[in-house]
């Protein structure tokens, strides 16, 4: 591949140029808003300035609704060898170019498992998808050439490619993105009219479950509108699920023994399968999960603290595989939790306190 274009130049369409051009591709910015595709120039993603001939791939980063019409646009002008698009939901698309009766033998759906809660260029990254799966859905009217492109991109991209039915797609990412997205927004949308000496008592829990609901709604509606039967299959699950909880919750409440008895197990059985679901989570670059210690460091809230911290674990030898950040409630301070290798502990904990940290046991 040695050109591209993008069509659509938000955070992901943004993010793939940003890596193409790190890779030497000449690749071409276009947007419904012209501004927008200059903001991604500025940032040196490639150009704005049209093609003057056909481009290796055209890669369509539209909402999903306007997928189809924008890669019928396209591929009706003749604008690439190959297209592909990326967005979070690929059957609806598929159907409706068949619909038009077009060629789709130069066509791949695709979608990258990544994002941010911000949206639009300014909030794009060349390694946004580096380990991260970006599933492809080939079918048996794909030209090879096509998928080879599409593979090249992922590579250029330091993406992990996930073969997958395009309907099949859709269905897994109700259940890994779409359903939690709402999930995330009713508990977070519980905190709109609660008590401030209430929101004042967030912990690590509720940012943990309530940070993708900051994402854009316009953007969301999008995504639901164009998967909803999966979504509400899962979310009728859930409400179930709930129904049942409130049941035992209340029976806890009861005067009668045998009745606390039942809600209590009701309980256990939520919880314990919550925790066995837990467990299939991937981890680090979805890779099977692994069971990592942590090791907790007080700091200040002054400019720096964080890159010092990584910087004496850097120098002690020690892998950092993921982080978080809890700062205290009206004070100038936070906890860092550093998860690592349990082998690592007393090592990290050593070099910490040899370099004058303050540890949490």
């Amino acid at each position: 591949m040695r050109t591209a274009l993008v069509i659509g130049t938000g955070l992901i369409g943004t993010s793939a140029a940003l890596a193409l051009t790190q890779r030497g591709v000449t690749v071409h910015l276009s947007d419904h808003d012209p501004g927008q595709a200059r903001t991604a120039a500025a940032l040196g993603a490639g150009t704005d300035a049209p093609p003057e001939g056909p481009v290796d791939l055209a890669i369509v980063a539209a909402p999903p609704a306007h997928v189809a019409a924008v890669l019928a646009d396209a591929m009706r002008r003749g604008v690439a060898r190959g297209y592909i698009d990326v967005a979070s939901v690929k059957g609806g698309p598929r159907r409706e170019l068949e619909a038009l009766g077009l060629d789709l033998s130069a066509y791949i759906g695709t979608h990258p498992m990544s994002g941010r809660e911000k949206s639009g260029p300014l909030a794009a990254t060349a390694d946004l998808f580096e380990g991260r799966p970006w599933v492809l859905t080939p079918t048996r009217d794909t030209d090879t050439e096509v998928l080879n492109l599409a593979l090249e991109l992922v590579s250029h991209c330091r993406a992990v490619p996930v073969v997958m039915d395009a309907d099949a797609h859709d269905r897994a990412v109700a259940l890994v993105s779409h359903m939690p997205h709402l999930v995330s927004s009713m508990v977070a949308a519980r905190l709109e009219n609660a008590e401030e000496a209430a929101v004042r008592l967030c912990g690590q829990g509720i940012r943990d479950v309530t940070r993708i609901a900051a994402s854009d709604p316009r953007m969301w509606i999008d995504i639901l509108s164009a998967n909803p039967g999966p979504v509400a299959d899962l979310l009728a699950d859930v409400s179930a699920d709930l129904d049942e909880t409130v049941r035992a919750l209340r029976a806890l409440q009861s005067s009668d023994e045998d009745k606390r008895r039942a809600g209590g197990a009701g309980i256990e059985d939520v919880l314990r399968r919550g925790n066995a679901g837990q467990v299939r989570v991937p981890g680090k670059h979805g890779s099977a999960p692994r069971a990592y210690e942590t090791v907790a460091v007080l700091i200040d809230d002054q400019p720096g603290q964080l890159a010092r911290i990584f910087a004496d674990a850097g120098r002690a030898g020690v892998n950092v595989e993921d982080v978080r950040i809890e700062h205290a409630t009206g004070q100038q301070a936070g906890l860092v939790q550093l998860m690592v290798e349990p082998k690592a502990v007393p090592v990290l904990t050593e070099a910490l306190r040899e370099r004058g940290w303050a540890l949490r046991q």
